[in-house]
């Protein structure tokens, strides 16, 4: 046995997991990018040195067997976060606990231990698939790295039922991943996902690559595994209609922080930032209902030198003079959400509730 599959061992067995007890928090976590020009550059022509803060400072805890989303504009540090979770960025601080055990900024080896039941599948399923390598390849290596077989013909007996298992067939295992079409290929990628028998899936954009018609074919497999297999997932999407009916937790970010943190029915019917009402105010409203809607108020300022106090404040209607020189912290409500707004804590902001939630997406399972 490797010494990979030897590490794995040492952490608790699938079937241990309790729904309902965290299995991943995060704490103060920070990852900041230094996207200066060269020194040289700098010294001749006076530039100064520029940070992004792609993620700001940020708390959250996912529990055993729920889904857990991220949602925000483009460049608001989701994707990052998902990155720095398995690994592929380590963090500028802050911490990233896997079942009590700090991941954060950890090496390959001291990796190993948690590696095989911490997964990721990416938004591009062809950039995340070898085309060099033939569909049982690809989907063996992770049985293979981690000794979850006896022998190369339980190896192949294995990659079969794991075809089978997202809708495909053993004989799909010749084939290269050019031959398949684009959801074929995500189901291919959610199949090498799997083979390492994980509990927890980082799921980054996994259907926005995809067209409309096969994106719900692909959500409703990743809610059958879920429920097959006891999965926990973090979902990371822009699209807000797809979010309300797959989550059960929802975290809205801003410029590199979570504005809002809420169960899924308490954001979608009573949301409280007014961040958080102006991303639901930008889905169609197809059965023209008629809601006041909050007019969308400027672009998102530059990330490398974002505004002081409140993110937000530049296209916030409800901003104050506290608005602009103190950064809010999370305020819990009385229906199980965390806020960072001053006009919520101070009770000036109106709360409206919303009655017109997203519709299910066409094909999406209810």
């Amino acid at each position: 046995m490797s010494e990979t599959a030897t590490a794995t061992h040492e952490t608790a067995p699938h079937d241990e997991l309790k729904p309902g007890v965290p299995i991943l928090e995060v704490k103060g976590l920070k990852r900041y990018f230094d996207v200066s020009a060269p020194w040289l550059n700098r010294v001749i022509e006076g530039q100064p040195k520029q940070i992004l803060k792609a993620v700001d400072g940020i708390d959250f805890e996912i529990k055993a067997g729920e889904t857990f989303s991220l949602v925000g504009e483009s460049g608001c540090g989701k994707s990052t976060v998902a990155k720095l979770i398995v690994g592929l960025h380590g963090p500028s601080s802050g911490s990233i606990e896997f079942e009590g055990m700090d991941i954060a900024g950890r090496s390959r080896k001291e990796m190993a231990p948690i590696r095989r039941r911490l997964q990721m599948i990416f938004q591009d399923p062809y950039a995340s698939l070898n085309p060099r390598w033939k569909v049982r390849d690809i989907i063996a290596e992770p049985i293979r790295a981690f000794d979850l077989a006896d022998s190369p013909d339980e190896v192949l007996e294995r990659v079969g039922k794991l075809l089978t298992q997202v809708g495909l067939a053993p004989a799909d295992g010749d084939k290269y991943p050019h031959e398949f079409s684009g959801g074929q290929r995500q189901r291919l990628s959610i199949a090498r996902a799997l083979a390492s028998e994980p509990d927890f899936l980082v799921c980054d954009e996994p259907t926005s690559a995809l067209d409309v018609s096969v994106q719900a074919q692909i959500l409703n497999l990743m809610r059958e595994l879920q429920k097959e297999l006891g999965l926990t997932y973090l979902f990371i999407s822009h699209n807000l209609a797809v979010v309300c009916h797959v989550s059960d937790r929802v975290g809205v970010m801003y410029l590199g922080r979570l504005a809002e943190v809420a169960p899924s029915d308490v954001l979608f019917s009573r949301p409280r930032h007014p961040y958080t009402r102006l991303l639901l105010d930008t889905i169609p409203d197809l059965e023209m209902s008629g809601r006041d809607r909050m007019p969308v108020a400027g672009e998102v300022p530059n990330p490398i030198n974002p505004p002081s106090g409140c993110a937000f404040h530049p296209r916030c209607p409800f901003a104050d003079d506290r608005c602009l020189s103190e950064r809010p912290e999370p305020v819990a409500t009385d229906d199980g959400a965390l806020v960072a707004c001053h006009g919520i804590e101070e009770g000036r902001i109106p709360d409206v509730p919303i009655t017109d939630k997203p519709e299910v997406p066409e094909g999406l399972n209810a």
